[in-house]
């Protein structure tokens, strides 16, 4: 990967989980990490000790609320500023299981918001650079619920399902800039299933008071009931697989969305 070298990334959600792991495997790969969150300083600083101890070449935080449109143009701007995303990797998120039934106004805005209409507006202010340059890299962090629907979850689907079409959208919008040669400028979602990170932890844990208690016959009932290899993802296996998709080689790969999920959505 030494051609990514001195890239600019922008990943967002990524002072931990599956954000941080992605944004370490670029930093492994010499690339300079624009990392966001909502993080306590402590956090923030853990991550960036992470990033600088893989190797970036500089790291700087960033804490947009991705609810907020002017937070967001503010952040692009100051990344404009210091020298563009050649990748932009969408992988902040949030996550409310509610029935349709029960879903409110409020809880409906704020997942649309953070999980498909940020990366709306980080792809339409990064990606026309990304084109002048002839290389350009987006990857949306989908889910297993942006291919195949779970009860109790409208909203959360809903905006992974938008995401999905999204991409395809940006992908064909800019199927023909750059080149082989320079590596073009691609879009693709990647689509995790059960993968350990803290977003799955009320799941896990109202499946384990059915078991008095016990996470891992609570983690193996959700495992049981959805994933047919029945193991979970580590994070840094989605941020391998995001690192290959920055690969200029791969220039022809866009508009697909790459599950991660134990044959989950091949049932």
């Amino acid at each position: 990967m030494s051609q990514l070298k001195g890239k600019t990334a922008l990943v967002t959600g990524s002072v931990q989980g599956i954000g941080l792991a992605i944004a370490k495997s670029l930093a492994d790969a010499g690339v300079r990490i624009a990392f966001h969150g909502l993080a306590s300083a402590d956090d923030v600083d853990a991550a960036a000790q992470v990033l600088e101890d893989a190797g970036s070449p500089e790291v700087r935080f960033f804490d947009a609320d991705m609810r907020d449109v002017f937070a967001i143009e503010k952040m692009m701007s100051d990344v404009a500023d210091w020298g563009g995303a050649d990748i932009l990797v969408n992988n902040a998120g949030i996550q409310k299981t509610v029935s349709l039934a029960e879903a409110d106004a409020a809880t409906w805005d704020a997942v649309l918001a953070v999980n498909l209409s940020g990366a709306f507006h980080t792809m339409r202010l990064a990606m026309p650079t990304m084109a002048e340059r002839g290389f350009g890299r987006v990857i949306n962090i989908a889910s297993v619920h942006g291919l195949v629907a779970s009860v109790n979850k409208a909203p959360y689907v809903a905006s992974k399902f938008g995401i999905v079409g999204l991409s395809k959208v940006a992908a064909l919008e800019y199927a023909r800039a750059g080149s082989k040669q320079s590596g073009g400028v691609t879009v693709n979602c990647i689509a995790p299933g059960w993968t350990e990170t803290a977003i799955i932890e009320p799941q896990v844990e109202a499946r384990a008071a059915h078991f008095g208690g016990d996470r891992e016959k609570g983690i193996a009932d959700l495992l049981a009931e959805k994933q047919p290899s029945r193991r979970t993802s580590n994070p840094s296996e989605i941020g391998a697989l995001a690192l290959w998709l920055c690969d200029p080689i791969t220039h022809n790969v866009t508009g697909t969305t790459i599950p991660v999920d134990g044959g989950w959505t091949s049932q």
